[in-house]
């Protein structure tokens, strides 16, 4: 079992800054792959990223230059750096662990980009 949980999140000017984190516990394994998600009111679940064990990351062309997805091996604790955020980048953020085998997410944290 895993069990991921958010925090971080929160009610930012239009390009302000905020740092989302996702803790992780129960059988956590190195090579796991972590992601992060938003979701906005009305749309699909968009994948911004991920991060390997090595800490090799892949964003989404809408967050690129903007976020940065990093990781603490021996927290198993991933973080979300969000720069220059946008109206249009308010959502519920939510971390992700996939496996072959089963899709683990957190309860997800709101970001909220308003003036």
């Amino acid at each position: 079992q895993v069990q991921l949980v958010e925090s971080g999140g929160g009610l930012v000017q239009p390009g302000g800054s905020l740092r989302l984190s996702c803790a992780a516990s129960g059988t956590i394994f190195r090579t796991d792959v972590m992601g992060w998600y938003r979701q906005a009111p009305g749309k699909q679940r968009e994948l911004l990223g991920t991060i390997t064990d090595g800490g090799s990351t892949g964003y989404a062309d809408s967050v690129k230059g903007r976020f940065t997805i990093s990781r603490d091996n021996a927290k198993n604790t991933v973080y979300l750096q969000m720069n220059s955020l946008k109206p249009e980048d308010t959502a519920v953020y939510y971390c992700n662990i996939a496996r072959w085998d089963a899709n683990y997410w957190g309860q997800g944290t709101q970001v909220t980009v308003s003036s």
